[in-house]
């Protein structure tokens, strides 16, 4: 800016060519030349007279107008009006087996929703007389209701009608938590202006009528409707209106097919509140009585079972949140699922738990048994307890040395651990000098598993479990990580050796069938996969330690591989293997231990839990093979080889032993390591029939964890 003040005349003739003069009398604008204009004094502006009650009240009305509008705009973007539409239950969903046949239902009955155009007069009388008298009247908060419910708790004279209107209920159960609070209060009147404003009335009342909730698990008026009266809404009867109308209340206490009596006496008040209103003369409403429930539909499927837990979550998140009811197909199949419940109520258990799971290479769980008893415990210990893995770790750990260059043949320290922190020991402390990898995994060495960790490394040894699918915490810099001390669940243990099977991981379990990949999909899906010299060596490794190793009672007539776990101070006892060939490949995981952590009473994972595996396995795979088409093991029983039948014809053959009757059929061949009295036999048929011969007593648990 130019000064005023310069003393160069040239300057000041680029000045403003005006300058306003201001006088007492008048003020305007004058051309200057070279001079500086003279300095008027401003005159003192007159005292302003003080601001009045009325212009503080305007702008306080103006400022409240002004947060109110906020606030729409703020809900019209927190608070969608779509969805006021959407179901607020979610839909009855039920689950069929693989083959079709229902085993859960789950969910809310909900059905399409009600148009009020088509709707019986009567039946809209009944719910505004009793819900909301004004509704067509007010702007979503009846004042006159509300006063008159403050009263009524005041004199505690009892309350025939809310002080929520339908628009208020409608916010409430849509956008609003159930909580009962001054703040929710205010949020929710806040929302039934806002839904004034965008809605018309009849869409308010038909949203409110397709969603409140009449009890008996059943929401909106269509649904319960064709539940307590088995007809559609449109042909509803007057007394039959009057009930439904009375049941928003209070539905869990009012529903009629639990208390009659309640459900009559809400009935009776409703009458009331329509011949108050002017809907009914006391002659009309006289002449009604009680409706006759007529409810036709029974749900005799369980809400929930192991499987149904753990795939219904699944089910919500393919599905869109709408009132129809659904019935999706998963992937249990309902023939090995009833072999795993038979398997695992054959075990003697005594307090223990038992976990179960089995699924196709892929991830495709075709069964679950997460418990003893799902009435008792709906805990799932398949995919909801953290528990140490034990040596069924050690999967991981050999891995890791195979992808090192390292080979089955290779040597490796099975001597005591006398230096460093941590001092491992083998199970019945016994150890063998230097063995080959594959013996220390079928033995389950622990001070092999630890010097290899020590000499691969801990992160070598995690990226496994990760490439694998682990996702659980795995302490790192810690030595025991190699015997399994890091908790997982049962599910995410059995797909990591799910990936082994296939080789291709990682696995995620799944209980619908997926659909086929998109072009796009198939192109950016690149699954890890081993070499072909990593996998057929950890396959063999796997095979001795059901052959050879800790896994012996897990044995099959057909190619089987797996892994003994069983944790410190034998908390907890695995078997995680796999069984059959290409596509028929089936990976099951097997866990039992206590749910208060405490020691198993002579139970390892070489034990109890092989014993599961080998009896569900026989079934479920072995069973479907002829025994001509089974595969020898690479190193065969030592007490002969196995002797398959080509006899098709021949039924099952009843043995009396004692007390015991064993039946065999010509699948069976030479049945190795059952055991009669607590005795190991073997089972042989012969020309002559039946061939018992003791087996020679072994220690199966040695060197196991």
């Amino acid at each position: 800016m130019h000064d005023l003040t310069s003393s160069d005349p040239g300057r000041r003739r680029w000045y403003w060519p005006f300058v306003r003069r201001k006088t007492a009398e008048t003020s305007f604008y004058e051309p200057y030349g070279d001079a500086i204009p003279p300095r008027i004094e401003e005159p003192v502006a007159p005292l302003k007279k003080p601001r009045g009650k009325w212009w503080w009240f305007s702008r306080a009305l103006a400022a409240g107008l002004l947060l109110f509008i906020l606030l729409i705009a703020y809900l019209a973007i927190t608070a969608p009006l779509s969805k006021s539409l959407q179901p607020i239950a979610p839909p009855q969903i039920t689950l069929l087996t693989s083959d079709g046949q229902p085993f859960a239902r789950n969910g809310a009955v909900v059905d399409d929703p009600v148009e009020v155009a088509k709707l019986p007069d009567h039946l809209i009388e009944a719910f505004l007389a009793i819900e909301d008298r004004r509704f067509y009247s007010h702007w979503g908060v009846d004042p006159r209701g509300l006063g008159r419910a403050l009263w009524s708790n005041i004199s505690g004279s009892g309350m025939t009608q809310g002080g929520s209107t339908i628009t208020q209920q409608l916010a409430k159960t849509t956008f609003l938590t159930p909580e009962r609070s001054l703040t929710r209060k205010a949020r929710e009147m806040l929302i039934a202006f806002w839904l004034e404003a965008w809605l018309t009335k009849d869409e308010i009342l038909e949203r409110y009528l397709s969603n409140v909730y009449f009890g008996d698990n059943v929401y909106g008026l269509r649904a319960a409707s064709l539940h307590y009266y088995y007809r559609q809404p449109e042909n509803l009867k007057l007394e039959q209106a009057i009930m439904l109308a009375g049941l928003v209340q209070a539905p869990s206490r009012l529903a009629p097919t639990r208390n009659p009596d309640l459900a009559a006496k809400r009935a009776r008040l409703v009458k009331s509140a329509m011949v108050s209103a002017g809907y009914l003369s006391r002659q009309q409403a006289d002449r009604v009585g009680i409706a006759r429930l007529d409810v036709r539909a029974k749900n005799s499927l369980p809400t929930g079972t192991y499987f149904a837990d753990w795939a219904m979550p699944q089910a919500r998140a393919l599905t869109d949140l709408s009132y129809e009811r659904l019935a999706l197909t998963t992937t249990l199949d309902s023939r090995m699922q009833e072999i795993a419940r038979r398997a695992v109520a054959r075990a003697p258990l005594g307090q223990a738990q038992v976990a179960l799971v089995a699924m196709r290479p892929d991830g495709e769980v075709v069964a679950m048994i997460g418990g003893k008893d799902y009435a008792k415990s709906a805990f799932n210990r398949v995919t909801q307890a953290q528990r140490q893995p034990g040596s069924t770790f050690k999967l991981f750990v050999w891995l890791a040395a195979l992808r090192s260059g390292m080979g089955p043949n290779d040597k490796v320290d099975d001597s005591p651990i006398t230096k460093g922190g941590y001092l491992p020991k083998n199970s019945g402390e016994k150890y063998r000098g230097e063995i080959s990898l594959q013996d220390a995994f079928a033995r389950s060495s622990n001070v092999a598993a630890v010097r290899l960790f020590g000499q691969i490394g801990d992160k070598a040894v995690i990226r496994e479990a990760r490439n694998l699918g682990v996702k659980s915490p795995l302490a790192e810099d810690d030595p025991s990580l190699a015997l399994g001390t890091s908790t997982m669940n049962l599910l995410e243990l059995t797909a990591a050796y799910a990936g082994v099977a296939g080789n291709r991981w990682p696995v995620v379990p799944y209980a619908f069938k997926k659909e086929e990949q998109s072009w796009t999909e198939w192109l950016f899906d690149w699954p890890g996969r081993y070499n072909a010299g990593i996998h057929a060596d950890m396959e063999k490794l796997l095979r001795a330690a059901v052959n050879d190793g800790t896994g012996r009672r897990a044995m099959l007539n057909i190619p089987n591989y797996g892994k003994t776990g069983t944790s410190q101070n034998n908390r907890d006892a695995l078997f995680v293997g796999y069984a059959g060939d290409g596509d028929d490949r089936l990976v099951v995981g097997v866990w039992i231990g206590n749910d208060d952590n405490t020691p198993l009473q002579g139970v390892s994972g070489g034990s109890l839990p092989a014993r599961i595996w080998k009896d569900f396995m026989q079934q479920a795979v072995q069973s479907r093979k002829p025994a001509s088409r089974a595969k020898p093991q690479d190193k065969p029983d030592p007490e002969g080889p196995v002797i398959p039948l080509d006899l098709p014809e021949i039924p099952e053959i009843p043995v009396e032993i004692g007390d015991t009757e064993l039946r065999i059929n010509s699948d069976s061949g030479v049945r190795v390591g059952t055991e009669i009295g607590g005795i190991p036999v073997d089972l042989r048929i012969n020309g002559d029939g039946v061939a018992v011969e003791r087996r020679r007593q072994e220690n199966p648990a040695e060197g196991e964890r």
